[in-house]
């Protein structure tokens, strides 16, 4: 008697193993997508300045020695004119060795006949009022290089908020038009991202002979434009 009665009761175990259904994958929510680009516009109150002072001597010292000297004067006429410390930073010193041909005995030699240094200052003019002031002063003092000036703000917050409410806006009302065109019910934002466009400063570049002959610089500082650009993600009903 036991010896048929293993196979039996694992064939018992085998027919009483239930089979199971595999559950149905949640449905997608309908989703509308679309995206809004908003933008503001605001007078800068900042300009940025790059002046340079070149010294040129038949040795690197005494080249870089007038150019100390030069652009010394520089710095502490601006710090005259109101240019706080902060607002004041070197950007570069260079010096190089500069070679002429010359002719002799019938053959072109290269020789070094000078050095040359160069001093580049990044200057931070908070009161845009005092740019051509600041251009014009100096030049006066020895700057003979540079002159480019970008406008730009020091805290542009506020204008960017104001893009970004005009760009959720017009996001918002492409989708309740494109929601109405299908026949669909928009629903709940879903997901919402952005993109942040800061304009790129407005160069003007100025050749220093037109500065020096100027009584004073002209200046126009004209407008930054800031974008914004949100995605946003609607659910959507029949």
């Amino acid at each position: 008697m036991k010896a048929y009665l293993l196979p039996l009761v694992l064939c018992s175990a085998l027919v009483a193993v239930p089979s199971f259904a595999q559950p149905a994958a949640p449905k997608e929510p309908a989703k509308l997508i679309v995206s809004g680009e908003g933008e503001a516009s605001i007078a800068p109150d900042m300009a940025i300045v790059n002046l340079a002072v070149m010294r040129e001597a038949k040795t690197a010292r005494d080249a870089l020695s007038a150019n100390n000297d030069a652009m010394a004067a520089v710095i502490a006429s601006l710090k005259g004119l109101g240019i706080e410390e902060r607002d004041l930073q070197t950007s570069g010193i260079n010096i190089n060795p500069r070679y002429q041909n010359i002719e002799k005995d019938g053959n072109t030699n290269t020789e070094l006949v000078a050095y040359q240094v160069t001093n580049t200052l990044a200057v931070r003019i908070r009161d845009i009022a005092k740019a051509g002031e600041v251009l014009d002063k100096s030049v006066t003092l020895g700057v003979n290089q540079g002159g480019n000036i970008s406008f730009t703000n020091d805290n542009p917050d506020a204008i960017i908020e104001a893009a970004r409410k005009d760009a959720v806006a017009r996001a918002r009302a492409k989708a309740e038009t494109l929601a109405a065109a299908a026949g669909v019910k928009l629903g709940p934002v879903l997901e919402i991202s952005e993109n942040s466009y800061r304009p790129m400063p407005m160069e003007r570049g100025m050749k220093v002979s037109m500065m020096a002959a100027a009584d004073s610089v002209p200046v126009q500082a004209g407008e930054n434009t800031y974008q914004v650009q949100v995605n946003i993600t609607y659910g959507i009903s029949q």
